[in-house]
């Protein structure tokens, strides 16, 4: 009788501990497909069809190891403020969605602090392969918490075709390459008898834009009013450069027009209505070149480094976005990799080719076979040696929210240059928040 119970337990625990190792067979079959799994990494950016191909690739290349999941953020839909407050909401909240993010170098101060710190990540050669000014904006209080994607830099653009009109174009050329005087420029007006036309255009909209056109001026024209990253508005060398900008929209060098457009209409505006010069960034003929209506007009566009005051060197302001990683973040080594892997020589060319974007690497710029067929990066490579960066603030935004305003607001003559200059003055010094 014992040993029927016996044989009869047994038929009944044999299936049990049968069922218990099939179950655990099965769980560890998806256990080990949920570790096969390629890790997910959230990178937010304006995802350009050329950061997608970057995206593509990477994805490709780390197929089952890492896969880079993009957060849109185009410029077409967000603003620069409501890009960085969207950036901020996220990170404050340690968001599991957002692993690595772009930012527009000036922002780096503002984000250091939800940052990771790299320098344990990057040896001395990995830094060394970067261009210096490339690689100062992403250094912040002594730490590296940044790396660069790539560079911008203030340039003038002009219509060859329309310059080619001057009995003694060749030469008039040749000095633009060398940059004019402002007060050249105006003789030329006057030769091209372009008096009721568009000449020069700058974006004047109460923005980012209009501070660097006024920062490049500034620098310009005292190459000491940035001394000490800060900024001096009560003195002439504030006054001088905001009152050029002021009359020119307001003697017809400059269309009034202006203080409503960014640099991407100021670029459409010159091309529609046959302006002569405007201030831009490396990207004008790429970002127009697949839908302005009339595309051999861009074929007559040339560059030339932006004019000087007599006596000074010409100044460029410097732009450009920087990849930087959540400090909240549970896969950084995965996002070290992208960052890498975005460095690399042949993504910063294709952001070259395709989109107009400065490398942030020396080898490009020292790679002559590249360069022989890429002649516009030896000029690029030059005008950047001209560069300067604003003031690493990490309340940059709130102090360029008052210059852009007030400076808009005497642009358009409803109050002073000298009113405009008190007010950011008093502004700054208050440490006030600025209410649009």
């Amino acid at each position: 009788m014992q040993k029927r119970h016996l044989f009869i337990l047994a038929i009944l625990i044999v299936p049990i501990f049968i069922g218990i190792g099939w179950l655990t067979t099965i769980l560890g079959v998806f256990h080990k497909e949920e570790k096969n799994q390629p890790v997910k990494l959230y990178y937010a950016d304006n995802i350009s069809p050329s950061h997608q191909l970057a995206i593509d690739e990477f994805n490709r290349l780390y197929a089952g190891k890492i896969e880079v999941i993009p957060v849109n953020l185009p410029f077409s839909k967000f603003s620069t403020n409501e890009r960085k407050e969207l950036l901020t909401r996220s990170l404050r909240s340690k968001s599991e969605k957002l692993d690595i993010f772009a930012v527009d170098l000036i922002w780096v101060p503002r984000f250091a602090k939800w940052s990771e710190p790299l320098d344990s990540y990057f040896s001395m050669d990995e830094k060394q392969r970067l261009l210096k000014d490339a690689l100062k904006s992403c250094v912040f209080e002594g730490a590296l918490v940044a790396m660069p994607m790539y560079l911008d830099v203030g340039l003038l653009y002009y219509r060859r075709d329309i310059i080619r009109k001057l009995p003694d174009a060749d030469a008039v050329e040749k000095r633009l390459q060398k940059s004019m005087t402002w007060e050249e420029m105006a003789q030329l007006r006057k030769r091209l008898t372009f008096m009721n036309r568009p000449f020069y255009l700058f974006p004047a909209k109460d923005y980012e834009g209009l501070v660097c056109n006024y920062l490049e001026l500034a620098v310009g024209y005292d190459p000491d009013f940035l001394k000490s990253n800060k900024f001096h508005f009560l003195s002439p060398s504030a006054a001088k450069p905001l009152q050029m900008m002021v009359d020119f929209v307001n003697d017809g060098t400059t269309p009034h027009e202006v203080t409503d457009f960014d640099e991407f209409l100021c670029n459409k505006y010159m091309l529609d209505h046959d302006g002569v010069f405007v201030r831009s960034w490396p990207d004008f003929v790429q970002n127009l070149r697949s839908s302005y209506s009339d595309p051999s007009k861009l074929e007559y566009i040339a560059k030339a480094p932006l004019p000087h005051f007599k006596g000074r060197p010409s100044t460029s302001v410097f732009g450009g976005w920087d990849l930087m990683i959540s400090k909240s973040s549970t896969k950084k080594n995965e996002a070290i990799e992208f960052i890498r892997f975005f460095q690399s020589e042949a993504i910063q060319r294709m952001i070259f080719e395709r989109m107009g974007y400065l490398p942030a690497i020396n080898s490009v710029y020292e790679d002559s076979v590249f360069l022989s067929t890429h002649n516009e990066l030896s000029f690029f490579h030059r005008l950047l040696r001209r560069g300067f960066h604003r003031p690493a603030l990490v309340e940059y935004t709130k102090v360029s929210d008052i210059i852009s305003h007030f400076a808009h607001l005497a642009i358009k003559r409803e109050i002073s240059v000298d009113q405009a200059l008190a007010r950011i003055d008093e502004l700054i010094r208050s440490n006030e928040v600025l209410i649009k």
